[in-house]
């Protein structure tokens, strides 16, 4: 299946099909899956305490027992977000038929599966709801860095295996490359300029970039 098609899959989802199975004896899991759907159908904004706490079935202020605010709880459904990125990234790596080239490849296709299939956790990971506002919790920026950093020693592997040109640092590289994916989902997701019929095409073109050019930049001049 085609990245396009693997986007289109998840938003022609109903809501009825991503309802999830509360159990009110784990009422955390419950208001997490439960704002999971809130934000899918309305985006951030549209999710609030008190709509969480209907949707669920409980008082209003039963979320408050889990999650001090609606910062709070942003911040934890992010937490998960990148915890569910990073499980499967690694899961990717640990395939030992593929080599480095391989890997490079599965990696960009599936950081832009992950953003397609999941745009607005993607956008709350990543959008200012919680990193300009300045209340991410200190687990959330934790796992944040840490797929960073995971990222930036993926990338001094492959350049050392060739994969990847060694002429740019690997942390400056590493900074150049997550921000040309970042936006290119971000461009795919809303809708602007890139239309999700050419991800794969993008991708090629993509990797051709990464593999040719970015490694021939001197930081140093």
């Amino acid at each position: 299946m085609t990245l396009s098609r693997w986007g289109a899959t998840v938003r022609q989802m109903s809501a009825k099909e991503l309802k999830p199975n509360y159990h009110h004896g784990d009422l955390h899991d419950s208001l997490l899956q439960a704002a999971t759907l809130i934000i899918r159908e309305s985006g951030v904004d549209g999710l609030s305490m008190r709509k969480l706490a209907d949707r669920v079935g409980v008082s209003r202020t039963a979320p408050y027992h889990h999650f001090r605010d609606k910062q709070a709880l942003l911040s934890e459904l992010a937490l998960k977000g990148f915890r569910q990125y990073s499980q499967q990234i690694d899961a990717l790596f640990s395939d030992p038929a593929l080599d480095g080239t391989q890997r490079l490849e599965q990696f960009v296709r599936h950081y832009l599966k992950f953003a397609l299939d999941n745009p607005e956790l993607y956008n709350l990971m990543f959008g200012q709801a919680l990193w300009k506002s300045g209340s991410p919790s200190d687990a959330l920026r934790t796992e944040a860095h840490a797929a960073f950093r995971d990222f930036v020693k993926r990338v001094a592997d492959w350049q050392q295996q060739g994969v990847l040109p060694a002429g740019c640092e690997a942390l400056r590289f590493s900074q150049v490359a997550w921000s040309t994916l970042h936006g290119l989902c971000r461009l795919v997701n809303d809708g602007i300029y890139v239309e999700a019929s050419s991800i794969d095409e993008i991708c090629v073109t993509l990797l051709s970039l990464f593999r040719q050019q970015l490694g021939i930049l001197n930081p140093a001049g």
